[in-house]
């Protein structure tokens, strides 16, 4: 995927430039990621006899859009937008705490369903805030390590493997969090590996759509980072324009 006609920078220098787009991507990356926590999280869905959260849908959209960021902007503007992500995820837990605990007003007879859509429990929030967290991480270092072993090229292999990876964390982390003392270890261990499938499978047939965006982007910044000088800690410090 590396086109000699951009320009080669390293990850110091993508933190310190500014980018025509990334502001939008960090928006749309952000949006997703709070709506598909906030709508689809709640549902089950059944298409042909097979029951899913229906969040599954559009929440591997986030992981495209992460990908997108550490492929275009480097790892250390992918870090920002993960922790524009998580702290939006608490606020977003916070604000619907707040709101479901407030006393309703008389004659409205609307609190039961909103309990049920935005009453989650504290170790759903935990489960997923941390399972975000670190699944998002895990997912942009691996993408950027392996787009200096490939040199730039093959980006589906990066974009996919760094998905297997990064979802394995997320799964491995937010269903026993969230399920294990109320389902069975072996339903546990069943939903998180099944989940874990699908989001790699959803990921790998929208390989055509991060393609496209990917080239696109990159056209129209001009650059190409390879973060071989990042440091990769989750806490590390953006350096100074």
């Amino acid at each position: 995927m590396s086109d000699p006609q951009l320009s080669q920078i390293d990850g110091t220098s993508s933190a310190r430039r500014h980018f025509r787009y990334f502001d939008y991507v960090m928006a749309s990356f952000v949006a997703i990621l709070l709506l598909s926590n906030l709508i689809g999280a709640a549902k089950l869905a059944q298409v042909d006899g097979f029951t899913f959260g229906a969040g599954i849908l559009f929440f591997p959209v986030s992981y495209v859009i992460g990908d997108v960021l550490t492929e275009v902007y480097g790892y250390a503007n992918a870090r920002r937008c993960v922790w524009m992500g998580f702290f939006a995820l608490i606020f977003m837990a916070f604000m619907s705490f707040v709101v479901v605990a407030m006393p309703p007003a008389p004659g409205w007879d609307g609190q039961a369903a909103y309990e049920s859509v935005f009453g989650s429990t504290w170790r759903i929030v935990l489960a997923s805030v941390t399972a975000f967290w670190a699944g998002e991480f895990v997912n942009s270092f691996v993408l950027a390590k392996m787009k200096i072993l490939t040199g730039g090229k093959m980006l589906w292999t990066r974009t996919i493997g760094s998905t297997v990876f990064g979802q394995a964390i997320d799964s491995a982390i937010f269903y026993p969090i969230a399920f294990l003392g109320i389902w069975t270890k072996e339903q546990v261990l069943t939903v998180m590996v099944t989940n874990w499938l699908m989001k790699v499978l959803w990921e790998a047939a929208l390989t055509p759509v991060t393609y496209a965006v990917v080239s696109w982007l990159k056209k129209r910044e001009g650059a190409e980072v390879f973060d071989t000088d990042t440091d990769f800690s989750p806490f590390a410090k953006a350096p100074a324009a």
